[in-house]
């Protein structure tokens, strides 16, 4: 089994930062969140890689969770650039380095009232399964 994680996250990286996918939050897209950052802003949260194998394949299942962060006044802002994370991701294509995607799907999104009391904070749960190309 191939880890797909690092491409997997590279190309909802690319993804996520292209021209008019998330107007409101721009570029800013991270894996590693600077100190101070500008809000709103997106980052990657956990994952979970997973064998699926069968007789004929030798698959990966990877859940992956996608942060939204805002600071915009109740959850209006949070839930417009999670409305756009899902519309630009669930179901549809996504190139993969060594890898062809079967399935990239919703799997829940959440969102939730920080501890801060300032931020909102949306945790978007993607569920892929891919299989090394050959």
């Amino acid at each position: 089994m191939r880890d797909p994680s690092l491409p997997l996250q590279d190309a909802l990286i690319k993804a996520l930062r292209a021209e008019g996918v998330l107007p409101i939050v721009g570029k800013r897209v991270y894996d590693q969140v600077q100190s101070a950052p500008t809000y709103p802003y997106v980052s990657l949260g956990d994952g979970q890689v997973l064998p699926d194998k069968a007789e004929c394949i030798d698959g990966v299942e990877v859940s992956l969770q996608i942060d939204v962060w805002s600071r915009g006044v109740g959850y209006v802002e949070a839930k417009q650039i999670g409305a756009a994370i899902i519309e630009a991701l669930d179901d549809q294509p996504l190139t993969v380095a060594g890898f062809n995607v079967t399935v990239f799907e919703l799997s829940d999104a959440q969102y939730l009232r920080d501890p801060d009391g300032l931020t909102r904070h949306g945790a978007i749960t993607f569920r892929a399964l891919l299989e090394a190309s050959t």
